[in-house]
């Protein structure tokens, strides 16, 4: 199995090192990818330690113990930041690439969203 795609369900959202993203702090808009370099807590979902939420490497921190987290996370906070949009290039390689063909028809009500968020911009 690779990491380059795959879904969280927390989160409700693309995973993998193939998924372009922004860094999911409020005050940053750094392109990243959502891989495992990126990931609260080191592990899909956050493991036991992290929000599972995706951060620049301004916004990971190295914890005296356990994994890489952000400044939530790190600090024991029970709230964790909210997750950002999908990024634009992640958006147009769904409604377009053939490899998502299969995907565009069985999802047309979610197609139809990334569609009106593509020309909302």
């Amino acid at each position: 199995m690779g990491w380059s795609l795959g879904f969280d369900s927390n989160w409700e959202r693309d995973i993998g090192y193939g998924v372009p993203a922004f860094c999911d702090h409020p005050e940053c808009n750094e392109k990243i990818d959502r891989g495992m370099a990126y990931v609260c807590g080191g592990e899909p979902y956050g493991g036991e330690h992290g929000c599972g939420l995706h951060f620049c490497g301004s916004h990971l921190y190295i914890a005296q113990r356990g994994p890489q987290r952000c400044e939530k996370c790190v600090d024991g906070h029970q709230t964790t930041f909210l997750a950002k949009p999908d990024h634009p290039e992640w958006i147009e390689w769904k409604l377009t690439d053939e490899s998502w063909a299969q995907w565009r028809a069985e999802n047309p009500e979610e197609v139809s969203r990334l569609q009106a968020i593509k020309e909302a911009k």
